[in-house]
């Protein structure tokens, strides 16, 4: 039985996932560093940032790490890229009308606070948390183990809704049960220990969750389906 559920941001919610990896790259380069795709994607994709500074620094020991310049490359790539991942929002609102949602993410508590907002989604999310609220990052299963200590549950008893080979290691790792979002066209993701794999989260099976406790308060957060 399942009783709260925990959403991933950059690629799970929001499609920046690569947004961030291209824009790490774009930096590197400007650098006048000589940055393959597939060696910036494993640095970054799914990552905490302090591990993808960590991974950048030790891939490249001549760089001098600029979050500024990257953020800036990053949000010229938003601007022009559509951000929503509908069927993964509309799982989110459809969970939180009867259980505890939260986000677990390892991106920055502003780009966190920045996408539940573009989304509209904060008033159906019990909590964030960010790079900045846990240690280590994903891989490490230290986020999900938090978040399930804030809901009050055992880990066996939430599901984590992750996209990359990081968060599911992070999510399995802590005992949770996790769905991995595989949507064409993403960078392909070792996802061999999710317990299921969907191109879409809207088909996400809720046959199995328990009806909610009387108790639960829903959300006040409207559904789009």
């Amino acid at each position: 039985m399942f009783n709260a559920f925990f959403f991933d941001l950059d690629g799970t919610l929001l499609d920046t996932e690569i947004l961030w990896v291209e824009a790490t790259e774009r930096y590197v380069r400007d650098c006048g560093l000589d940055a393959r795709h597939e060696d910036v994607l494993a640095d970054v994709y799914g990552i905490s940032w302090r591990g993808v500074r960590e991974n950048m620094q030790w891939r490249f020991p001549e760089l001098t790490w600029d979050w500024d310049a990257i953020k800036r490359h990053f949000l010229r790539l938003r601007e022009i890229r559509p951000l929503p991942i509908e069927g993964s929002i509309n799982l989110l609102r459809r969970l939180a009308r009867n259980y505890p949602v939260a986000v677990v993410s390892g991106s920055t508590r502003e780009d966190v606070q920045d996408g539940l907002a573009r989304i509209g989604i904060e008033d159906c999310v019990a909590f964030a948390l960010d790079d900045s609220s846990y240690s280590p990052g994903k891989p490490d299963p230290a986020c999900y183990r938090m978040a399930a200590e804030r809901v009050g549950l055992s880990p066996a008893s939430c599901v984590a809704f992750e996209d990359s080979t990081a968060g599911i290691a992070a999510a399995k790792g802590a005992g949770l049960y996790c769905a991995a979002l595989v949507r064409p066209g993403r960078p392909a993701q070792d996802v061999s220990m999710a317990d299921i794999v969907l191109e879409d989260l809207s088909r996400f099976p809720l046959d199995g969750i328990r009806e909610p406790s009387p108790a639960r308060t829903p959300c006040s957060c409207p559904s789009r389906s």
